[in-house]
This record gives C-alpha cells, structure tokens and sequence, in this order.
C-alpha cells in the first residue's frame, strides 16, 4: 500500500469529505456540498480542524477536533474528536490510527487537558480501536438528545 499521511483538510477535499461522511452514515440524506464548505470556511474561526488521511492523490479518511473553552481545570479546554471514517477499502492499514494522532496532537498543542469522543453504542470493532489508540471506554458515559 502506497504511503498514507495525514494533513488538515483543504477546501478542494470537501467531496471526498462527503463521501467518506455517506459511507460513514448511509441512510443519511445527501449533504449539500455548498452548505458543506460554508460550515468548513467557518470552522478555524470556531476551534474546529479537520484532517484527512491521503493515499496518493486520494483521501482515504478524515475526521476532525473541535478545541472547546473550559473554565474547569485552570481553564483548560477539552478537545472533542467526531466524525472518524476511514474508507472500507483502507481499513486495518493505519490510517484511523494517523487521524487519531494529528487530531490528540491538534488538542494537546492547543492546550487541552484531555480529549473524548463518542461511537455508536453497537460498534464494537470501533471501540476497540478506540481503547487501542488510548481512549478509556469505561471512564464516562454518553447522553444526547437527539432533534
């Protein structure tokens, strides 16, 4: 397999980002590709990065960080990993395992005094992954209202 880094997303990647988002939630209706790059223009400005994976020319994953402000803890802020996808054909190769780094080296550089995230409560192999790269599964619990 050729050589995969991992880099903050681009403009031009929005796309293959949509893609990726499709395979990831598939019984989601389409994302309008113009609103898509509005939220994206907007993100730096609100503490959120993206990243992709890339093969080749080709972008083989993403997810991103958002930096949110604390008060709690010397005000440090908390660093909050969503979105993780790789594509089914790059599985098992390293690249969740790269996203994971740049996205908890994103959060440590800006100051935050830990990182979550969340996965779908039936998604064993996603969790395991998740322990692997050094998330503590058992230390909190998820709610959310969905709308």
């Amino acid at each position: 397999m050729e050589n995969i880094h991992v880099r903050t997303a681009e403009r031009a990647d929005i796309p293959r980002i949509l893609e990726l988002y499709a395979e990831l939630q598939p019984s989601d209706p389409p994302i309008d590709e113009k609103a898509a790059v509005a939220v994206f223009e907007s993100a730096a400005s609100r503490g959120v990065t993206y990243f992709v994976a890339v093969c080749g020319a080709r972008v083989v994953g993403t997810c991103y960080v958002a930096v949110i402000p604390n008060i709690t803890k010397q005000c440090a802020s908390i660093g909050f990993v969503e979105n993780v996808i790789t594509a089914a054909d790059y599985r098992r190769n390293g690249v969740g395992r790269k996203l994971m780094s740049a996205a908890v080296d994103c959060a440590k550089a800006q100051g935050c005094y830990k990182v979550t995230l969340q996965s779908g409560i039936h998604r064993a192999e996603a969790h395991k992954f998740y322990e692997s790269a050094g998330f503590d599964g058992g230390s909190k619990r998820a709610f959310e209202i969905r709308f």
